[in-house]
């Protein structure tokens, strides 16, 4: 039995690929090409159809890494051909496995008409043999070098067009006209589809059995010498065993065509904007030809782009979009990494990407469509709702790789106790083809299939774009209903997540984030990214304020479409492989250039809103965020003090601390005065730079492995040190060299601060390692409190189980705090920084709780040079901390009060008051009413009650969503009472 299935299944496999495949496209002609290689960066379909174009001859090579060449193709149509089928077949030189990750055109008519993609699994455009003989294409092809399949993770200078090669990337194997044969692509998808499908069927099951035996019998049938002739009579031995329905108790697919374009990544955001548009337009070409294919894509980005840039195939979008075919998903700017934005990010990606969808389509993502993200904030839920959402889509954890989610649906609860729907396509990807084990997968890992019955699949090819194929939706069709197989349908994730949640009335619960057993380096790599985008964050969120109050107060114009425009950059590189930093140099390159240029603005707009406020005069005003207002500046208290220690040590004290930093420039020391607790464990320093090795398995911007911690050099050599008073502070600044970089820290102590100030300016020059600053801390800490999105998440600092023990690498925003259970602690903020390891050493008696900061790292793929150069780092060692210090030392380090002369105090528009409760941001409203709107939140996970107070002349303060939209029982009031970790936003209306 074994013997002959093997050469069933064999002569199928042999059969389909040489012979059966093939001929689908039966008698060829060839068009006549001539071409034009551009010389710089693309230009527009009108001036590429205007070009002056040059013979070009198959077999050729064109195109140099990143280039543009346009091809016009001229044939015609063989009389013998009429009333046949005809297509243009185009082979730029594909890879046929690599979909997205090479060679690339969008096809165009003469007239400009936009007509779909040509790609490695979509090589063909119809012929209107009708309209008459002649045939005239242009094709805007793209070059772009392959940096992943070939070599896997080898550096490359490819990914700049500053540093690629010069020299042509493919070779045009032809561009045809020819006779396409349905019966014989129908007979293809027939044998594919009962191939895979006898493959996941039990060995001996009847199923199998008679599909074998057809399978057979169908070869029999086909003439190997008359493949299209005898195609119908193959087809035929095939119809029972494709007729037979599926069981009753089948698993349900609901299937979506679909492309995850990255947004950037192996290639630069003007590359994106082409690949969305031959991809949608490719996927409107296969919406008219399918009546039942449905094609949703996320990313109000990436309309705006084709918006923008191809406003012929977005009116094709919008068509298909109205017609109810083309679903905007996710209702977000881009999919966006949800790690390591502030709060006030995810709120704008929730804002800007539903207002694009409501104003160019006039609807509304009822479900966040996130399948690739690194990690889910344990905020998100509450965002979600809060934001209007209704259900939550992602399927990247199931890369983990220690332990297995245990659900495919399920809510997933946040830090505030919010719930939102969840699933996980049971597929384990968002680029299914719809194979026989991918389907047979989604069947057997469905963790819900006591109680449930359905999941979903995204379908297409993804990461570089081309979606859905006609093999997909072929396959679909017949696997709607198939015996041994899960039923597919074409469906709308809105109406999966309705059915999914009415069949699962008792849903399992996962609490707190969602992290991803994988990719931890993605909260290091790329450090100027980071840092710029969290400083132009801050700046944007200062701007605001500031506008919104000289709106206010002085009836200045508040710059709507500016802080849009702004804002907008900002949510685009906080796409999933930008903010990351596991992106090519020359989208980094770009987001360094882009972002320094939004914190350059946010911070202009700020000014002259200060400037307006203070009025003339020579008074030294602070505008403070905090507080919302400004007021005279108030003269310093007595200094900090510097002296000399032992051994050649310095100690700086004020009222609250007393620090000694040792002659190696390491802290060994840290007194809290009010308690007389020391922080620092004795012999233990803390301030330690450690350089690890970091060479891990794959993935070398996105992971850091476990194993890297078997190899560190501390680093206590020392350059020089000096001390002295610098402006009332007591400073001690220490320099080092190592391997092939340097670093300069400044170690300050301001008067009146318990926070011991470590500015680090680093000229980074290593390669494949990991700059770690360690602090043990003389406090017995049983979990650490890291900051997320309006809160924190606790995270224990013990490895009782595998799921703990994978979570070696883990996150934080502004602060990272280590506190006893009696409240002391420590904790060490930061101003561009994400990543953290926490470890716990008991010696005899003591314990000590060591965290350390991941400051740098030096990945080679896919950028090479990976944070080459100068960074500025500041952290902060915070002694003596709870929850609600960490909070305000972490907001202040990164929004400090500015000095600005002038003639009068500024009152704040809106003051809060209540313990915990922290004013977010003040702004105007989006839909530029002139209301005034302002976001709180409880920060320290208690319940609290406080009262928000309007200095200006208003009628009412009613509450919100998150995105600024009416409530149902909405709270009216200034009064706050606070869940913990809840946000609040509230519209104020002027009166």
């Amino acid at each position: 039995m074994h013997e002959e299935t093997s050469l069933t299944v064999g002569r199928v496999n042999r059969v389909l690929l040489e012979r059966v495949r093939p001929a689908v496209h039966s008698a060829r002609v060839p068009l006549e090409i001539t071409a034009h290689q551009l010389p710089g960066e693309p230009i527009s379909p009108a001036e590429g159809l205007a070009l002056d174009f040059q013979p070009f001859e198959a077999g050729t090579m064109w195109g140099p890494a990143w280039g543009t060449t346009w091809f016009r193709l001229r044939g015609q149509v063989p009389a013998e051909w009429a009333g046949r089928k005809v297509e243009a077949l185009i082979d730029l030189g594909f890879d046929i496995n690599m979909t997205g990750f090479q060679c690339e055109a969008l096809a165009y008519r003469p007239d400009g008409t936009p007509i779909k993609s040509i790609n490695p699994r979509n090589q063909w455009l119809p012929v209107d043999v009708a309209s008459g003989g002649a045939v005239e294409f242009y094709l805007e092809g793209a070059s772009n070098p392959v940096l992943l399949d070939y070599h896997p993770f080898l550096p490359t200078q490819e990914g700049d067009i500053r540093t690629s090669s010069p020299e042509p990337l493919y070779r045009v194997r032809h561009m045809d006209l020819a006779v396409f044969e349905p019966e014989v692509f129908d007979l293809s998808l027939d044998l594919e589809v009962l191939i895979e499908l006898q493959a996941e069927l039990p060995e001996t099951s009847p199923r199998r059995m008679r599909i074998l035996q057809a399978l057979d019998n169908a070869l029999d049938a086909l003439d190997l010498q008359r493949i299209v002739e005898t195609a119908p009579d193959a087809r035929a031995q095939l119809v029972d065993v494709l007729a037979s329905p599926a069981d009753a108790s089948a698993h349900r697919i609901a299937a979506i065509g679909h492309a995850h374009i990255d947004s950037a990544w192996l290639w630069p955001v003007r590359e994106t904007i082409r690949k969305v548009a031959r991809t949608t337009s490719s996927m409107t070409t296969l919406i008219d030809e399918q009546p039942d294919f449905l094609y949703g894509m996320s990313s109000a980005q990436q309309y705006a782009w084709i918006k923008e840039h191809r406003p012929e195939v977005f009116e094709r979008v919008r068509d298909a979009v109205k017609a109810g075919r083309f679903l905007p998903l996710g209702g977000m700017w881009v999919e966006s990494d949800t790690v390591m934005p502030t709060g006030e990010s995810l709120v704008r990606q929730f804002s800007h990407g539903q207002r694009f969808f409501e104003r160019e389509f006039g609807i509304r993502s009822k479900g966040v469509w996130l399948p690739d993200s690194f990690g889910y904030s344990p905020a998100l839920p509450q965002l979600m709702r809060r934001a209007g959402f209704e259900w939550f889509f992602t399927q990247k954890i199931s890369w983990n790789q220690r332990n297995v989610f245990p659900h495919h649906s399920f809510l997933w609860e946040g830090i505030d106790g919010s719930r939102m729907f969840t699933h996980f396509p049971p597929m384990d990807t968002y680029n299914s083809q719809l194979s026989g084990m991918e389907v047979a997968k989604a069947s057997r890992q469905f963790k819900e299939n006591r109680v449930a019955t359905m999941s979903i699949a995204p379908v297409g090819w993804g990461d570089g774009g081309g979606g859905t194929t006609r093999e997909m939706t072929g396959k679909a069709q017949r696997m709607a209903s198939l015996e041994g197989a899960a039923q597919v349908e074409w469906k709308h994730p809105d109406a999966f997540f309705d059915d999914a949640k009415a069949e699962l009335t008792d849903p399992a619960v996962w609490v707190g984030e969602l992290y991803l057993e994988l990719h931890r380096g993605t909260l290091t790599s790329q450090h100027a990214t980071k840092a710029l985008h969290r400083w132009a964050e801050q700046a944007l969120i200062e701007a605001e304020l500031w506008a919104a109050t000289a709106a206010v107060q002085l009836g200045a114009e508040y710059p709507h479409d500016e802080l849009d425009r702004l804002w907008q950059l900002v949510l685009l590189h906080e796409f999933h492989d930008i903010l990351p930093g596991t992106s090519i140099a020359w989208v980094h390159r770009e987001a360094v250039e882009v972002l320094s240029g939004v914190l350059a603005d946010a911070r202009d707009l700020a000014s002259m809103a200060r400037a307006a406020l203070a009025g003339d005069g020579e008074r030294e005003l602070v505008f403070d965020r905090m507080t919302a207002g400004a007021s005279a500046a108030v003269a310093a208290g007595a200094s900090a003090t510097l002296s000399d220690g032992e051994n050649g040590s310095f100690v700086l004290s004020n009222d609250l601390v007393t620090v000694t930093v040792s002659a190696e420039g390491l802290i060994t020391s840290a007194v809290d005065e009010a308690t007389g607790r020391e922080t620092i464990p004795a012999g233990k320093p803390a301030n330690l730079f450690q350089l690890h090795q970091d060479f891990p398995n794959m993935w070398d911007a996105w992971d850091i492995d476990r194993y890297y911690k078997n190899r560190v050099d501390d680093l206590t050599a020392v350059s020089s040190i000096e001390a002295s008073m610098v402006d009332g502070a007591a400073v001690v600044v220490v320099k080092r060299q190592f391997s092939a970089s340097a670093l300069t820290q400044t170690i300050s102590l301001c008067p009146g601060s318990r926070t011991v100030s470590l500015r680090n300016d680093i000229d980074w020059h290593e390669t494949e390692k990991l700059l770690k600053l360690a602090f043990p801390l003389d406090i017995f800490a049983r979990e650490t409190l890291a900051e997320t999105q309006f809160g924190f998440q606790r995270r224990v600092t013990h490895v009782n189980t595998s799921w703990e023990a994978a979570k070696f690498e883990t996150s934080m925003h502004r602060f990272v705090l280590a506190q006893e259970d009696d409240g002391f602690g420590a904790a060490l903020i930061n101003d561009s920084i994400y990543g953290y390891d926490t470890s716990r050493d008991v010696d005899g008696d003591d314990v000590t709780t060591t965290v350390r900061l991941s400051l740098l790292r030096a990945p080679r793929f896919p950028d090479p040079d990976t944070d080459h150069g100068r960074h500025q780092i500041e952290v902060g060692l915070v002694v003596g901390a709870d929850a609600e210090i960490a909070t305000a030392e972490g907001i202040r380090l990164n929004a400090p009060a500015t000095v600005v002369r002038g003639g009068q105090d500024v009152q704040p528009l809106v003051s809060v008051s209540g313990k915990g409760i922290v004013l977010s941001s003040v702004k105007l409203a989006d839909d530029r009413s002139g209301d005034v709107i302002v976001r709180v939140y409880e920060a320290l996970g208690r319940r609290t009650t406080g009262s928000l107070t309007v200095g200006f002349p208003h009628s009412e303060i009613r509450e919100v969503s998150l995105i600024e939209d009416e409530l149902d029982d909405a709270r009216t009031g200034g009064e706050l009472v606070l869940k913990p970790f809840e946000v609040r936003t509230l519209r104020i209306a002027r009166s």
